[in-house]
């Protein structure tokens, strides 16, 4: 059972080191206003005056643990290329989840109706940032929001998925797992580099140009304010840039759908995949 030293530290802190303990060995049930008091070596009461509740020390417990976490994803330098900051930062939420899995499901899967623990709306701000950098360099072909939203959905679900496996013993059976759903998710969000000879104003279908990035970039560009326009122009104008981004999107996927189909279809039968000229 979880023990913390009584003699050296002060309570607050023996309180939080035994529920950070706790946690990591039983899970969110493992901490409860019993274990603690024993472990910590203190009264309930003392819980409860220093933290309010249980509910609030399991708010700084993951707060605390989230904490190193958190600044080095927003450590990330702002000049970095923000389509290699979005990758980089899947990458270190997995790795977050798989080596705290008890404070990930604590902050991740705990039922908390109408709430949401702080750190992880932090974390939240920091991607739509990346986000928002994104669409400003001309590369996002969906809204900011719902951008962010799929690959924070998609991350998430990872993560869970290879805890529940490295708690088995199977977490070598979905090795390649995280990379390849990454790769998809930005793949449905993200419009292809231009190359430098491009127009611009894009080829039917190439999507590279379309007018959904265009929209979408100059939606986010618009958040800096545009004081040549009324705050009613702005929300109009918003809407409409909205409209483009999503009829825009599903023009050019609908194309390039075709032109894979079409592109099958006329391939030469016999020998390897050459194609007509």
């Amino acid at each position: 059972m979880a023990t913390v030293e009584t003699t050296t530290t002060q309570p607050r802190e023996r309180i939080l080191g035994a529920a950070t303990a706790l946690l990591a060995e039983g899970g969110r049930d493992a901490v409860s206003t019993r274990a603690v008091s024993a472990a910590a070596g203190v009264q309930a009461q003392t819980i409860y005056r220093h933290f309010g509740d249980m509910q609030g020390l399991l708010d700084e417990v993951a707060r605390r643990g989230y904490a190193s976490y958190l600044a080095a994803k927003q450590a990330q330098g702002e000049d970095d290329d923000p389509m290699t900051r979005l990758r980089n930062g899947w990458d270190m939420h997995v790795a977050f989840g798989l080596a705290n899995p008890a404070l990930y499901r604590l902050l991740y899967t705990e039922p908390r109706p109408g709430q949401q623990f702080a750190v992880t709306g932090d974390a939240q701000q920091v991607l739509l940032a990346i986000v928002e950098r994104v669409a400003r360099a001309g590369r996002l072909r969906t809204g900011v929001e719902p951008a962010a939203s799929m690959i924070h959905s998609a991350g998430m679900g990872v993560t869970l998925t290879l805890i529940a496996a490295q708690a088995d013993g199977r977490l070598s059976h979905y090795e390649g797992l995280s990379e390849n759903v990454r790769e998809a998710v930005l793949d449905s969000v993200l419009a292809p580099a231009p190359a430098a000879d491009d127009d611009v104003v894009a080829r039917p279908g190439t999507g590279s140009r379309s007018a959904a990035v265009h929209a979408v970039a100059l939606k986010s560009l618009m958040r800096d304010g545009v004081r040549s326009l009324t705050s009613g122009e702005r929300t109009l104008l918003g809407e409409w840039l909205d409209r483009v981004a999503a009829e825009d999107s599903a023009v050019a996927d609908a194309a390039t759908a075709g032109s894979a189909g079409s592109e099958a279809g006329t391939a030469e039968p016999g020998a390897g995949s050459a194609r007509r000229p």
